[in-house]
């Protein structure tokens, strides 16, 4: 595939990139079509969902935005559906959709409702669905 940018010669192939979030850094490989040294690569279709995934767990790590993995970790230790957890959160039918498929990212308070419920499960009853 020829570079958009040069017209250099592009091969398929994974590289090491390295993902940075105030400060905080994680190498993945990441898929894409590459020169053959140095210069501008091309990513396609899922090529950067690695990096997504990194910047998500770097974002977890260093803000506390629980990742969708972990939303839907701690949804499920409630036992609860998508739709329930929305009632519950009153944040409407789709948003643990959206939130599990990083679509958007929960607001602050329900963060802090989510890392509450997963530590003390037992208050789901209380706060009623």
């Amino acid at each position: 595939m020829p570079c958009p940018e040069t017209g250099q010669m592009l091969t398929r192939d994974i590289r090491p990139f390295t993902v940075r979030y105030k400060g905080a850094e994680m190498v993945v490989d990441l898929p894409g079509y590459y020169p053959e040294g140095e210069g501008e690569s091309v990513h396609v279709g899922a090529d950067m969902a690695a990096a997504d995934a990194a910047l998500r767990t770097l974002k977890e790590q260093v803000d506390g935005v629980p990742s969708p993995a972990t939303i839907r970790r701690i949804r499920t230790k409630l036992r609860l559906s998508q739709r329930a957890a929305g009632a519950l959160f009153k944040v409407g039918p789709s948003a643990f959709d959206k939130y599990e498929r990083a679509i958007v990212e929960p607001s602050g308070p329900t963060i802090q409702l989510l890392k509450l419920l997963d530590q003390h499960p037992e208050l789901v009853g209380e706060l009623g669905v």
